[in-house]
């Protein structure tokens, strides 16, 4: 029996589903009901069947499969949580804050982000869940984006590039990415790589990655490790993927949403809580994620861009996730004559001011005291010419920024 081509299962879902853009006009195809019934599926389970209407907007899931194998954080007490899976399928969708997204859509002529979901199947690179027909045949070794080719076209949509002729496929993983900076996958040496954007005027978040994965080499934190490349005349940061065709990982926000939080209990000592329930001494990586974000100024660990690695297969829990989106930092969007250790900012997840939140650390000795006062150099040999970078006042002032931030934190050693 000759065996379908990814393509052609990619060209099937969609025909019997709802959208087909190519360079003439955006083409529907409705069901009768205007919705029709999905498989929700992790990798070959069969865990649930969802209700989408026709714009991929989820109505109702229903008949359960596998509750064990639902999206963490949608059971309570055996249950199902029908509002929690509406989030999390909503949150799969590019976020409406993504830059240059409203000018995406109008090049695609659709007025929302869901209906890209439709085109991938649902399906990410960070996770293993992805959606079928009902009674679909098609399987996860068949379709999925670990393993088998994708699209670059909404990369380069994403990026700026024009729709000008003939068909695009929008079948990729960036129709289910993150964030609010222009991204993009590409596929880079057979390895599923993170191409990351900075926002106008400095362009310094793809420098940030960087200097922070430097930052985490030298002191032996788990990172996912970045390095700078050029889209054009745009400096962007590129990683490779965190986890694999086994492994996914699961955000914080999920992880602290299984149970209740306490009266006036902090959201460190929930989350903490949350994962001692899981079997995970996740204490030692906040400790680290924590100095990081201290030194680095990082002003934008939300719930979503920290959290626990596990075996999608096993649902077995591995540990935290290494490290990574750490570019909203070191005061990326202030003006170069203001950037002062007096002016910081505040910062997340814990609390509110990095020395508030650095006082939540339960250990320091594992950093070494004398390799911290190498890392202002980090700041100038990123920050230069060679790579691109033009403006040694503004390297200059980060650098006395560091070196206040390096003091900070090694009079706390010193305790």
């Amino acid at each position: 029996m000759e065996q379908t081509s990814f393509r052609e299962h990619k060209d099937n879902f969609m025909y019997s589903t709802y959208y087909h853009v190519c360079d003439q006009s955006e083409q529907r195809y409705r069901n009768d009901d205007d919705m029709t019934w999905f498989d929700l599926m992790h990798k070959n389970v069969k865990v649930a069947e969802m209700n989408l209407d026709e714009t991929g907007t989820l109505l109702k899931t229903s008949r359960v499969r596998s509750f064990e194998h639902m999206p963490y954080g949608t059971v309570s007490g055996g249950a199902l949580n029908g509002l929690a899976v509406k989030e999390w399928w909503r949150g799969r969708s590019i976020p409406a804050s993504r830059s240059g997204i409203r000018d995406v859509l109008e090049q695609l002529e659709l007025s929302d982000v869901m209906p890209l979901v439709l085109r991938s199947m649902g399906m990410s690179l960070s996770d293993h869940y992805w959606i079928r027909p009902v009674d679909s045949d098609i399987t996860w070794e068949e379709v999925n984006f670990f393993d088998n080719p994708f699209s670059e076209d909404m990369g380069e949509i994403l990026f700026g590039a024009k729709i000008e002729t003939g068909e695009f496929d929008l079948s990729s993983p960036d129709n289910t990415s993150d964030g609010v900076l222009k991204k993009k996958w590409r596929i880079m040496d057979s390895k599923r790589c993170l191409i990351k954007a900075g926002t106008k005027p400095f362009t310094q978040e793809p420098y940030n990655e960087v200097i922070a994965s430097r930052i985490a080499d030298l002191l032996g934190i788990p990172h996912v490790k970045y390095s700078l490349m050029w889209e054009g005349k745009e400096p962007c940061s590129v990683c490779g993927n965190m986890v694999d065709a086994n492994t996914e990982l699961v955000p914080a926000a999920r992880i602290s949403s299984v149970i209740d939080r306490r009266n006036d209990e902090r959201f460190y000592d929930h989350y903490v809580r949350a994962c001692d329930s899981m079997g995970v001494d996740i204490t030692p990586s906040l400790d680290r994620m924590i100095v990081l974000d201290y030194l680095i100024v990082n002003t934008d660990r939300h719930r979503n861009n920290f959290g626990i690695i596990r075996n999608a297969d096993t649902l077995e829990w591995i540990g935290a996730a290494p490290l990574f989106d750490n570019g909203t930092s070191l005061m990326h969007d202030v003006l170069t004559e203001d950037i002062s250790p007096n002016n910081v900012g505040e910062c997340k997840p814990f609390g509110r001011t990095f020395e508030e939140q650095i006082d939540m650390v339960s250990s320091f000795d594992w950093i070494d005291a004398d390799a911290i006062d190498s890392i202002p150099s980090i700041v100038r040999e990123v920050l230069s010419p060679e790579n691109g970078w033009n403006r040694p006042e503004r390297t200059e002032a980060l650098s006395k920024l560091m070196e206040s931030r390096v003091k900070s934190l090694g009079c706390r050693l010193r305790r």
